[in-house]
């Protein structure tokens, strides 16, 4: 005789009934150990203990401190003025660079922390730190719907799988100087905003933001729902970048790597592909130098 059915068998009696209490309401999704939205909000506590602040890093779920170490990068970084939380320097003889180091901290606002030797290395990751380092907070990244403007001719770049962080600072500088309203770069497999990539832009970082897609391909569709051309940058495309007709249309411009190029993927996502000129023995161009080349035929056809 089943359990349910009929003259079924006894109760328990009671025995068990602690199971088929009530636990309460369900938590909030930020209170739930593991949940994306919990990541996130510890996420953002760490940037503000840390000393990020608001407004820096959407999309960024690492909420840690990039170090740069060594006399001579810590300068020329702080010479680049690099957005930084802290200067950290091993107590002992220091050089003239410390001693830069420290004068443009100071005229800066950066804090000046001295630490042992044993917690710059820990910091470090073992490299050789030479007894300074800076804390270069985490770059808080836009969505890819951030950057298309509320007026104005959209002129957004996209990224395919450049890796080198200074290229990306090259490409956001040549975008910043043609004109461009964002640069988009995937998630995996891509360079980030690094302290690196803040010198190669020249401060342009300040001024432009970039954003951060999951799924580069589906992103460029999305984009072109929205009623943005997407235009490929390949070396055998059938069109030379003069001769673009959506030059002057709300559009991406998409740049792959050096060497590989456009991934497949990508390339199907694209209505146009264009090429650069070139009559020497060189094939290609790095990411940095086709996005200078390219976005400044599309401001002067724009213009």
């Amino acid at each position: 005789m089943t359990p349910t059915g009929k003259g079924s068998s006894k109760g328990t009696g009671g025995h068990g009934r602690d199971r088929l209490a009530g636990k309460g309401p369900t938590p909030r999704a930020k209170d739930r150990p593991g949940h994306p939205a919990q990541r996130r909000a510890a996420s953002a506590a760490r940037r503000t203990t840390s000393g990020g602040g608001p407004g820096r890093s959407r999309g960024d779920e690492r909420g840690a401190d990039e170090v740069v170490v060594g006399r001579n990068p810590v300068v020329e970084a702080l010479r680049a003025a690099v957005p930084a939380n802290r200067l950290l320097i091993v107590a002992g003889p220091g050089d003239a660079r410390i001693a830069e180091a420290r004068r443009l901290a100071e005229l800066q606002g950066i804090p000046i922390a001295d630490v042992p030797p044993g917690e710059l290395e820990r910091l470090s990751g073992g490299a050789p730190h030479q007894g300074i380092g800076l804390a270069v907070p985490a770059y808080e990244y836009a969505h890819p719907d951030d950057l298309i403007p509320r007026s104005g001719t959209a002129l957004i770049v996209a990224l395919d799988g450049v890796t080198d962080p200074r290229n990306l600072g090259s490409v956001v500088r040549s975008a910043a100087a043609f004109g461009a309203h964002g640069v988009v770069v995937p998630e995996r497999r891509a360079a980030g905003v690094t302290a690196s990539a803040w010198k190669a832009s020249a401060g342009a970082l300040a001024r432009l933001r970039v954003a951060r897609a999951t799924n580069l391909a589906r992103t460029l569709g999305a984009y072109n729902k929205a009623g943005l051309t997407i235009v490929g940058l390949a070396a055998d495309a059938p069109i030379i970048v003069s001769d673009l007709q959506a030059a002057t249309d709300p559009m991406v411009l998409v740049i792959g790597s050096e060497g590989r190029g456009l991934s497949r993927l990508v390339s199907e996502a694209c209505q146009v592909r264009v090429r650069i000129p070139m009559s020497g023995p060189v094939e290609s161009l790095n990411a940095g130098v086709a996005a200078g080349v390219a976005l400044a035929e599309i401001a002067r056809r724009r213009a």
